[in-house]
């Protein structure tokens, strides 16, 4: 999971077409508010990723899955780079 801080994002939709999953929503959206919180939060304790790296080995079948989140989701930064 990569977040972007809100309150730093300059709203050029760059990044929209560069994530598969299609995870990206615009602030406008209703069920953008608690993704916003997250991104908030997160953004200040994750470091900043500063190289590209591949995706995820799994991250193709990993598209569909639902509850991804609830499943997964750890405030522990990964290993960056």
């Amino acid at each position: 999971m990569l977040v972007i801080h809100p309150d730093e994002c300059i709203d050029c939709g760059v990044c929209e077409p560069e994530c598969p999953p299609e995870a990206i929503l615009p602030d406008s959206e209703p069920a953008a508010e608690k993704w916003l919180e997250i991104n908030r939060e997160m953004a200040e304790i994750w470091p900043n990723i500063v190289q590209r790296s591949d995706p995820m080995p799994n991250a193709e079948t990993a598209k569909e899955e639902t509850g991804k989140f609830e499943k997964h989701f750890s405030r522990n930064p990964g290993q960056g780079n």
